[in-house]
């Protein structure tokens, strides 16, 4: 059998997609055995109203939701241990999470570390969460992370000042409801960062080393919804076609990445983001056309095809060459969003490398890249994005 129908294992939770998804979320809850839900939001959304009405719709179900609102941007550790406290506290028996990447990964740190009983960061790696949590449902807020359907977690650990990988079957959502309404609310660019986050996760899953015939259909098909509907949903929020495209794109390529790994890009990001603080997808955004490439040796032919996949005829691979012509697209859209190129515009520094390169070298998304990266490697990487 080819290496494309390698036997390969798929993992992806219950999932409703659509105008009207999120409203189901006490039904859900209920379904699963729920009464007295954790519900995991953060101010943003409260602002926005999603938050009340996963509330409401919780109530209706008759259930007495817990609200638990303290998540920021890059999750921290110390945030899931208050949220485990809040848990218990309340004498909850389920989680019911609304948002993008931040709060859904807290959630699912705060449901691994109650039911295992350990702290959040006792679970860095692979497959190091024991014990399945409680029932958790996740609300998607974003068109970007894709966490409502993934087996990853991103934690940000406050003393090491290091995003951490949790990567887990463990970790996968019982329920994920995917409902484009939540995007007329996003700030734009929010939007851009978020929308270059799905693209990056596609791109990876892709090149993967343990891509499959089943990611490869979710990441080619969400860099052709990406290439066409991003620039529009900045555009205008109301879009209701760029809005659904992106949702599916995003959840996509977040069962892409789940089921296939990642590669030097998240682990990069990874880094920058625990060490500046900065939006996760704007540091992959950053990053994405040095990650591609490192790996072009490696992958040249799926980069070809992702490029086709963002807009470009098999005549422009032959008069350009499949490499200048992937990085030209890439670098087209990133700029089409408003994300301009160079990290020492995030705040990074040439004395930041060393420290940024050690921590990425050890990130649990390095497994899957297309070639083994020293951190000395990495440093060079990064040097060059600066």
């Amino acid at each position: 059998m080819s290496q494309r129908y390698a036997m390969r294992k798929f993992v992806v939770p219950e999932t409703v997609f659509g105008d009207g998804a999120a409203d189901l979320a006490g039904r859900y809850a209920k379904n699963l055995g729920a009464t007295r839900p954790l519900l995991v939001s953060d101010p943003g959304l409260v602002a926005a109203g999603w938050t009340a009405a996963a509330e409401a719709a919780c109530e209706a179900e008759g259930l007495e939701p817990v609200a638990f609102a303290e998540v920021s941007p890059n999750p921290r550790s110390t945030e899931v241990r208050r949220g485990v406290e809040a848990f218990k506290d309340g004498g909850c028996d389920a989680v019911v999470v609304v948002g993008g990447g931040s709060p859904m990964d807290a959630a699912k740190g705060i449901v691994a570390s109650v039911a295992n009983g350990v702290d959040v960061l006792a679970f860095e790696g692979v497959d190091k969460v024991r014990l399945p949590g409680p029932p958790l449902v996740c609300v998607a807020s974003t068109a970007g992370t894709g966490s409502e359907v993934s087996r990853f977690a991103i934690i940000n650990d406050v003393d090491r000042n290091v995003k951490i990988a949790i990567v887990s079957p463990k970790m996968v959502p019982d329920a994920a409801l995917v409902d484009p309404r939540l995007l007329t609310t996003v700030p734009t660019e929010l939007a851009a960062a978020t929308g270059m986050d799905a693209l990056t996760h596609a791109f990876e899953a892709y090149a993967s080393t343990a891509s499959s015939a089943l990611t490869d259909l979710d990441a080619r098909y969400a860099v052709r919804l990406i290439a066409s509907n991003l620039a529009r949903l900045i555009a205008d929020p109301l879009d209701g076609e760029a809005r659904g495209a992106m949702a599916l794109a995003s959840m996509l390529a977040g069962r892409a990445f789940s089921n296939a790994g990642l590669g030097v890009v998240h682990a990069m990001a990874h880094a920058l983001g625990g060490l500046l603080d900065a939006p996760h997808g704007l540091c992959n955004a950053l990053l994405l056309d040095a990650g591609i490439e490192v790996n072009f040796e490696a992958a040249g032919e799926r980069y070809a095809d992702l490029a086709i996949d963002l807009g470009a005829s098999p005549e422009d691979l032959a008069s350009v060459g499949a490499r200048a012509c992937v990085l030209e697209r890439v670098r087209s859209l990133r700029a089409e969003v408003g994300v301009l190129p160079g990290l020492s515009g995030i705040g990074v520094s040439r004395s930041d490398l060393a420290r940024l390169a050690g921590f990425a070298a050890r990130d649990a998304c390095l497994a899957t890249n297309p070639v083994p990266l020293s951190a000395a490697e990495i440093e060079r990487i990064y040097e060059r994005a600066l």
